[in-house]
């Protein structure tokens, strides 16, 4: 099932964040982080209540918006649950009146699926920076820069 995400789910939402925090595919996500931003995910529950996926929609400024922290357990992986909850953070922001969503990501294929295009990272306003200090690869990014114009 598909909803927003509660603030029970903090902890489970970091855990799975964390696992490919760990593996250098994202950056990590403190629970202080995880709970100020609890209202800009999307999660995937299972039957048995198990967090299976999420996704984040962070609004940067007026006419943008990221779609980060995306996982989805990998025992589930290759099911359509992330395509599920991009789509999902798609949705609100087309409801918000949002013109552009963007993402930095190691799997391109996956968000051009989506209909994300590839970007020149310095095309994206300074603002859109501000956690790659938190980085361990800052200040060499090697994550691919994608927009999805709405």
């Amino acid at each position: 099932m598909l909803r927003k995400a509660q603030i029970g789910d903090v902890k489970e939402i970091q855990k799975l964040l964390t696992s490919y925090a760990n593996r250098g595919d994202m950056l990590s996500r403190s629970l202080s982080e995880l709970y100020e931003s609890v209202r800009d995910f999307y999660v995937e529950v299972a039957d048995d209540g198990r967090i299976l996926g999420a996704a984040a929609l962070h609004i940067v400024w007026d006419d943008l918006a990221e779609v980060r922290s995306v996982a989805v357990a990998e025992a589930v992986g290759r099911k359509g649950i992330g395509s599920m909850l991009v789509n999902a953070c798609i949705d609100e922001a087309r409801n918000l009146g949002l013109r552009r969503i963007f993402c930095l990501t190691y799997k391109p294929a996956f968000f051009g699926k989506l209909g994300f295009l590839l970007v020149d990272k310095s095309t994206l306003p300074q603002k859109v920076w501000g956690d790659c200090i938190k980085c361990p690869k800052f200040p060499d990014c090697d994550e691919n820069a994608m927009v999805l114009e709405l």
